[in-house]
This record gives C-alpha cells, sequence and structure tokens, in this order.
C-alpha cells in the first residue's frame, strides 16, 4: 500500500460535543469495492492508527482491492476531546469511522482491530447489517462481547500470538469452536505487541481475505 494513495479524512462523530476525529483513507477498486474500518490499540495505552498492527492490517486489505479507514480515537492525534478508555465512547468513535465509510464505498463492509480495537469492531461490526466479516488481532477475552460475537451471521478471523498473554488462544478458542465460519489464527513467535510475527500476521489476514 503505497503512502501516495493514503488521503487524510475527519470524520465527524455524531453528538452534542462537535467531535471530529483524525483518519486515514486509502480507496479499494472497482465500484462495488467493500470496505474495512481499523481500529488501533487502547487509546489510553498509546493506541493510535500509527501502530504497525493496525497498518499490516491495511496493507492486507489493499492487496485485497478493500478500501480502508484507519483512524484514532479521540483526544489522540489530532482527534478532537479528551481520551476515553469508556467502551461507549469507543463504540460512538468506530460506529463514525464505520459510517464515513459506508458513505464512501457500496460494497460490502468489514470491520477490524486490534486489541481494545478488536472488541469494539466485535460490539459496533456485529450490529450494522453492511458488515459481513470481522477480523480480530489479540482481542482481549476479558473486554470480549460473546454474545455478539456468537451472534455475527458473517465470517470471522481471529489472530494471536502464540506468546500472548493478554489474548491467549486456548480463552479464544471456544469462540471459534468448530464453525467454517469462523477461524483462529496462531502466530507462534508473536507476543500481544507484534514485535516478532508481524509480516506473518499480514500473510494470514491476506490469505484469509482472498478465501
Amino acid at each position: 500500500m503505497s503512502t501516495q494513495n493514503e488521503r487524510p479524512i475527519v470524520i465527524a462523530v455524531p453528538g452534542g460535543a462537535s467531535l471530529a476525529l483524525e483518519g486515514i483513507f486509502v480507496g479499494g477498486q472497482g465500484v462495488d469495492a467493500a470496505g474495512a474500518v481499523i481500529a488501533p490499540p487502547h487509546p489510553l495505552y498509546g493506541g493510535s492508527l500509527e501502530s504497525p498492527v493496525v497498518g499490516e492490517v491495511a496493507h492486507a486489505c489493499a492487496r485485497a482491492s478493500i478500501a480502508t479507514v484507519r483512524f484514532n480515537w479521540r483526544g489522540v492525534g489530532a482527534s478532537s476531546g479528551e481520551r476515553s478508555g469508556d467502551s461507549r465512547d469507543a463504540d460512538a468513535d468506530y460506529a463514525a469511522a464505520l459510517e464515513h465509510l459506508a458513505e464512501t464505498v457500496s460494497g460490502p463492509l468489514l470491520a477490524a482491530g486490534y486489541s481494545f480495537g478488536a472488541a469494539t469492531a466485535i460490539r459496533v461490526g456485529a450490529a450494522s447489517p453492511r458488515v459481513r466479516r470481522l477480523v480480530l488481532v489479540s482481542p482481549p477475552p476479558s473486554l470480549l462481547d460473546t454474545e455478539a460475537l456468537s451472534g455475527f451471521p458473517g465470517r470471522a478471523l481471529l489472530v494471536t500470538g502464540g506468546r500472548d498473554e493478554l489474548a491467549p488462544a486456548a480463552e479464544l478458542e471456544p469462540w471459534v469452536g468448530g464453525e467454517a465460519r469462523r477461524a483462529l489464527e496462531v502466530i507462534p513467535e508473536a507476543d500481544h505487541f507484534f514485535m516478532d510475527g508481524l509480516a506473518t500476521l499480514g500473510r494470514v489476514v491476506g490469505e484469509w481475505l482472498s478465501r
């Protein structure tokens, strides 16, 4: 994904606070291009759209001709407002990004995120009829909305590291079960921060998107 294809965007968050989020849009290919929103990790712990994991998922989507929106949570980077770890604020931010993308592309949507962002993607994505797929990187089980994930009718990919202590594979596996529409991929060398295994993450996501 060339940075020449990236376009800065401003995402308005509905409500009385006049919030606006900083985002980056990369177009897909074709008149009916699909689109993906990719959420960063926790805003109180340095999560931003500059996350290498978020970038790697965006690269995989670009290779699959899928348009992407990456964004900063409120209070992060050039996004207005105060940083918040509240799930309601995160849901509002993600929903605004998803609505912005829905108005830009005509194809099906994909909800994606990393860590805290993955947990948010489940909650918001599962409630949108246009979202057909989920890509969830290292979602902490303690933050998972298991009811939303279990009820999601589309395809879902969960990816975690074999050394990830915040999102251990053994605790994610029950939510995948034996259903063909859900998959769990474990990258043995990776921990929660993907200092190792980043390229493998991109390959795993790309292969799943192409199926």
